[in-house]
């Protein structure tokens, strides 16, 4: 099957019928931007990732590339295009190419229209200043990445099938190059960086995830400066901003203590041990309550036996063990007692039937920070 028959079967299946976005995915060759990718291999451990190359198995680049799936491209700061044959690296993932469902979901948030002047956050493979391009024109599109690599591959990427937008290197929290009617980020940021809304025009839109949430944020920009929206009754998961090639390290040191201590407190949990990492709204919630920086980790045994652990930054630590749905013991460290926060959140959506997010006016400041309200409920995220 060749690739515009693949392609043709993706936009049916990413953008509804009617939607102007399902032309430019029908006529985007996706693997041209993904010649080769980091895939965890069948039965593998999690964190590992061995090296697919597109030219040596067609079909499978194919296959995968024309699938609603995210792509893998860099690894803990080692990007695919430049792996040795039959490498496997281990680490976080610090770049991909974005499932194209995702880029058309946050291109609509976008609201993008004709002739408008629009900010692709994050080149990562070029896919989504593609879609763009095909839509308006490559002459409205410029796009952003903070690797010179990406932006550097992605730019020949686009040059090759005839598409020539702006592709800047350029850290997203710092000064943007131009002025823009919409600006589209494929990954999360926390706070709004103050450069978004000196460079989005007045009655310009903003679309972007809090970091470390499923919260997407629309808003737009007021006559003095700010920017009003709501949080969608959507989700979306995106890494975070960075200033250069990696994230910085985890926090190894606390996950062991979190692993193997007993805690300054010992107590009995409210509700069963649940895994709040894969839970979206419920890490949204607990993100935004505690300042946000927390990391989770969770397993479960053959026996059945459940271990919840999150750290946060300022050196607060939980873990919660039990086996299956049994209340579990709770050791807690630090300045905070994570798993209590977390517990108080599982009682108001208990009591509530639901938690103040998705729906939620939001309200950013010149400097970037974000008002929630909804109801009686208000938080700001810095």
């Amino acid at each position: 099957m060749t690739w515009q028959a693949r392609a043709a079967q993706l936009a049916v299946e990413v953008a509804s019928a009617g939607s102007r976005w399902r032309e430019p995915v029908t006529s985007t060759p996706r693997h041209v931007f993904v010649p080769r990718w980091w895939d965890t291999p069948p039965g593998g451990e999690f964190g590992h990732w061995e090296l697919h190359d597109g030219a040596e198995d067609e079909e499978s680049w194919f296959a995968t590339a024309y699938s609603d799936q995210t792509m893998i491209t860099e690894v803990a700061g080692k990007h695919a295009d430049h792996a040795d044959p039959g490498s496997v690296v281990s680490g976080r993932p610090t770049s991909s190419a974005t499932l194209p469902s995702l880029v058309v979901r946050m291109l609509r948030h976008g609201e993008v229209y004709d002739g408008a002047r629009v900010l692709d956050v994050a080149t990562g493979s070029g896919y989504s200043a593609a879609l763009l391009s095909r839509l308006l024109g490559d002459g409205l599109v410029t796009s952003i990445d903070v690797e010179p690599y990406l932006v550097e591959a992605a730019s020949a990427r686009l040059d090759s099938i005839g598409l020539h937008p702006k592709v800047v290197t350029c850290d997203a929290t710092g000064p943007l190059p131009g002025e823009f009617d919409r600006i589209v980020s494929m990954v999360s940021v926390r706070p709004i960086p103050p450069s978004w809304l000196v460079a989005l025009r007045p009655g310009g839109r903003l679309v972007t995830v809090i970091a470390n949430t499923s919260l997407i944020v629309t808003a737009m920009k007021t006559a003095d400066g700010k920017a009003v929206g709501h949080i969608a009754r959507d989700w979306a998961m995106f890494m975070p901003t960075r200033s250069g090639g990696d994230y910085p390290p985890r926090l190894q040191e606390l996950f062991g203590r979190a692993q193997e201590e007993t805690g300054e407190q010992v107590s009995r949990g409210r509700y069963p041990v649940v895994d709040a990492g894969s839970a979206w709204e419920l890490r949204s919630m607990l993100e935004v309550m505690t300042s946000g920086g927390i990391q989770h980790g969770y397993e479960e045994g053959e026996d059945g036996r459940r271990t919840a652990l999150l750290v946060h930054a300022d050196g607060s630590w939980a873990r919660a063990e039990a086996h299956g749905a049994e209340l579990p013991e709770i050791h807690q460290s630090g300045p905070r007692r994570l798993w209590d926060i977390l517990d108080d959140i599982r009682e108001h959506w208990l009591i509530n039937g639901a938690l103040p997010l998705h729906g939620a006016r939001v309200f950013i400041q010149p400097d970037g920070a974000i008002r929630l309200a909804r109801g009686g409920w208000r938080k700001v995220v810095r």
